[in-house]
């Protein structure tokens, strides 16, 4: 019996190896990963929606200007998670990453940037870096838009581009 399990085991497990795609491997890997990053995100989100609703009690012991400026600063983070979130589930769906979904998040995150910037009195060469950065990321938006490997309709641009209210 010992001779039968030291020859079948290597045997077997060749076949094993050989038999299995590690490309499906990979995916059920990764789509179990993204499932508890998308869990995190989502909690994180809740966890962020529960501050800036306390955070409204400041308009009663602050000025309003601080405790307003402290809500539209958590609203602003909390449309940012929501971006990531929004490319993590369609990584989830299409398998891949769209630029123009990055190029979004970066945006709503370096926007937040500029507004809490506002907010504190920042220097002015600050506001011109983020300023030209912001520049740069919508050129490249549209670049991305434009020239998507994927056909796309003219309504389908003008949704990408955001110009659609639809």
């Amino acid at each position: 019996m010992e001779q039968t399990l030291s020859n079948g085991w290597p045997k077997r497990f060749i076949t094993t190896l050989t038999t299995c795609d590690i490309t499906r491997v990979w995916e059920v890997g990764t789509r179990f990963i993204l499932s508890l990053l998308t869990l995190t995100i989502l909690l994180g989100l809740a966890g962020g929606v529960v501050k800036t609703f306390l955070d409204l009690r400041l308009l009663l012991s602050a000025d309003v200007e601080v405790a307003l400026r402290q809500v539209l600063v958590d609203t602003l983070t909390l449309l940012a998670v929501v971006e990531v979130l929004k490319t993590t589930l369609a990584y989830c769906s299409e398998g891949r990453v769209r630029v123009t979904f990055i190029i979004d998040t970066v945006l709503v995150v370096m926007l937040t940037e500029v507004i809490s910037r506002w907010f504190t009195g920042g220097e002015w060469h600050q506001f011109v870096i983020l300023g030209g950065i912001l520049l740069t990321l919508g050129l490249l938006r549209i670049v991305a838009v434009k020239y998507s490997p994927a056909p796309t309709t003219p309504v389908q641009q003008a949704h990408q581009l955001g110009l659609a209210y639809l």
